[in-house]
């Protein structure tokens, strides 16, 4: 007798055990028929597991019987009832007649069609009369047979399927057959060596549960960095490795000075404007720069006057902007709008370390947050990531910059940039940076480059001959590129799917 759908894995387990010593092997839906899926595929497991049976899953797609067919198979198909009807009454039926004997207007209406088509009535005048005395309903004929052996003929299988009587499904069910360590009861095995079994001795003669090495581990649950924080680690990485040191970048807010000013942009700038800036109204401004320990030694009056004149009527072989220049405008707070800002306060530093009377080389980079009054677009958010590299020594050249950028971005795997020339006002010559985003199907934009002007860094004591180079790049286009996002919104914003967040690996910017 077949177990019911309610038997434990234990009493499953020890049924298809008894099952292979009466035959072998044992088709799973034959002898447990009314046993679900999974637990049968459970016990099979456990038992395979031992090696005490070896199982092979079975496909099949079975018919089953929609109720309209369940119906035809109780009462008969539609055009029996048509024809029984007109046949028991001698002198034939009305339409009218033979809906109310009938009972149901939509066996009716097809029941006397297909009995017109086998030619079992005929239409008399306005009524309905038999042309033979007794039928054979073929149709509920072949829907007991598929009732018992849930299969037909494909071709008949296929026409019923058509008249909406039958549906097909797919059912899984197992060969199942003796294994190696067949037995009639299972062992129970051990899962752990306790200090209770090495004491007593019971380790000798006990049976081990072996280790299942395929099995996936549980899920812990632990939390997973942002996709940018994985293309973050990856760009601090490339960037150590080419000799970088990483700039301090925890101040958010910055004074126009250190912003704008120092990087040789006019107070009158457009870029300086609410409409791309976020200024800080409280408290109204800034101090002056100042040294920010007791090491730095630098005269910040100075330099603080040389930027001053740099602007207002020019110096260090520049004309300047020639305009009226703002002590109270310098000193607004600001939301920086890059993290040049730091670069610049950075490069004022190196000016005051001297080796043997000379400004040594240097590689600075940071990653942080800037924030732009920017309109939000598929590639464009007023909050964003800016990584940026500069780069101090003597005999630089535009031509190196371009070949340094090809091989940084060759790292992450990058290739076959585009570089367009650009106005900065802090760099001369400058460059923008375009790579193809397959995504988007077009060049984007993914960075800025140039080499600092002369007359911003001679304004900070740095020798004539020290070239800086300097370049930029969000970090949100190299993820989006990595990642396959054509929306930046999708990266970060309301749209973010945390399923996104986790289960994302991280990227190898060396690697496709």
């Amino acid at each position: 007798m077949a177990p019911a759908a309610s038997t434990s894995a234990v009493d499953l387990t020890s049924e298809i055990l008894h099952a292979l010593s009466d035959k072998d092997p044992v088709l799973s839906a034959e002898t447990f028929p009314q046993v679900p899926f999974e637990s049968i595929k459970a016990a099979l497991d456990r038992l395979a597991s031992r090696s005490m049976v070896t199982y092979e899953q079975v496909e099949r797609e079975e018919a089953t019987l929609e109720p309209e067919a369940e119906v035809i198979v109780s009462h008969g198909s539609h055009e029996a009832r048509v024809f029984e009807a007109v046949r028991e009454a001698l002198d034939g039926l009305s339409i009218q007649d033979l809906e109310s004997k009938v009972g149901d207007k939509t066996v009716t209406k097809v029941g006397q069609g297909k009995a017109f088509k086998e030619k079992w009535i005929k239409k008399d005048g306005n009524r309905l009369v038999a042309l033979v005395d007794s039928i054979n309903d073929v149709t509920r004929d072949q829907l007991r047979v598929i009732q018992e052996t849930r299969t037909h003929d494909p071709k008949i299988l296929a026409d019923l399927k058509k008249r909406k009587l039958l549906k097909m499904q797919k059912v899984i069910s197992f060969t199942i057959s003796k294994g190696p360590k067949y037995a009639l009861e299972m062992i129970k095995e051990e899962t752990d060596l306790t200090a209770e079994t090495l004491a007593s001795g019971s380790w000798k003669t006990a049976t081990f549960k072996p280790y299942n090495f395929n099995a996936q581990g549980a899920d812990q649950h632990s939390g997973a960095l942002h996709p940018l924080n994985k293309v973050r680690h990856g760009f601090r990485q490339i960037f150590f490795e080419m000799g970088f040191t990483e700039m301090p970048t925890n101040q958010y807010v910055e004074s126009g000075f250190w912003n704008f000013d120092a990087l040789f942009v006019p107070q009158q700038h457009p870029a300086r404007d609410l409409q791309d800036t976020f200024y800080v109204s409280d408290p109204p401004k800034a101090a002056k720069p100042c040294p920010v320990s007791a090491a730095d030694k630098q005269d910040y009056d100075e330099y603080f006057r040389n930027v001053r004149q740099v602007h207002e009527s020019g110096k260090y072989g520049s004309i300047g902007y020639r305009y009226p220049w703002s002590e109270d405008e310098s000193l607004r707070l600001v939301l920086r709008t890059h993290t040049t800002s730091i670069s610049t306060a950075m490069l004022y530093r190196l000016a005051g370390q001297r080796q043997d009377g000379r400004v040594p080389p240097a590689r600075y980079f940071s990653i942080d947050r800037v924030f732009r009054n920017e309109t939000v677009d598929a590639t464009h958010l007023c909050e964003f990531h800016q990584v940026e590299g500069v780069i101090a020594d003597y005999g630089l050249t535009l031509g190196g910059l371009m070949e340094f950028l090809e091989m940084f971005f060759a790292k992450m795997n990058v290739k076959d940039l585009r570089f367009k020339p650009a106005y900065n006002p802090y760099t001369e010559p400058s460059m923008e940076i375009f790579s193809y985003h397959k995504g988007l199907n077009k060049l984007i934009e993914i960075g800025n480059s140039g080499i600092f002007r002369p007359e911003m860094l001679e304004a900070m004591g740095l020798p004539k001959d020290l070239v800086v180079f300097g370049f930029g790049l969000s970090l949100e286009r190299p993820t989006m590129i990595k990642y396959g996002i054509s929306n930046i919104r999708e990266l970060l914003g309301h749209q973010v799917d945390l399923n996104f967040v986790q289960n994302n690996p991280a990227v190898r910017l060396d690697k496709d």
